[in-house]
């Protein structure tokens, strides 16, 4: 049985955590899902670590920066914090930002958000089953949240 960490926010304008956690429960019967939601990006990190020190095998840190200047400032910071926690852990933490400057409108925003979190969660899932498991789309140009990219064909 994998336990698998969910650490949200209240600042995000879409429930990412709970996409998360409903993707985890649905694509596999042997997790179970452990969250923790906390005020904001910057708190994400010690949410991960208090998720870890519960026995999580994985941390999905899922948050929604603001458009301003400030926002990409903390994500940064938030991102770096979660940097050093995955580190010290020797765990991954998967994380999940949705900026809200990256869509033109709330509608396209919120189908980033869910397929952001959905697939981002399927990658969790396939972390804890194998560190080989993402191997065979390596360099495929894979995207969470939009269309992917493709692969660079080979220059000759």
């Amino acid at each position: 049985m994998w336990l698998v960490g969910v650490a949200d926010t209240t600042f995000a304008r879409v429930d990412l955590g709970g996409i998360a956690a409903r993707t985890v429960r649905d694509y596999e019967e042997h997790a179970k899902v452990l969250r923790y939601t906390v005020p904001g990006i910057k708190d994400l990190p010690v949410a991960a670590k208090r998720l870890f020190g519960d026995g999580c095998d994985i941390v999905i840190a899922l948050g929604m920066p603001g458009a301003m200047p400030i926002d990409k400032q903390c994500a940064h910071e938030a991102s770096t914090a979660i940097q050093a926690v995955q580190v010290a852990e020797g765990k991954h933490i998967i994380e999940v930002f949705v900026h809200e400057d990256e869509s033109k409108d709330e509608k396209e925003l919120m189908e980033i958000a869910r397929e952001r979190a959905r697939k981002h969660a399927l990658n969790a899932l396939a972390l804890l089953r194998s560190r080989t498991a993402l191997t065979a789309a390596a360099g495929s140009g894979r995207r969470q949240g939009k269309p992917d990219a493709g692969p660079i064909s080979a220059v000759h």
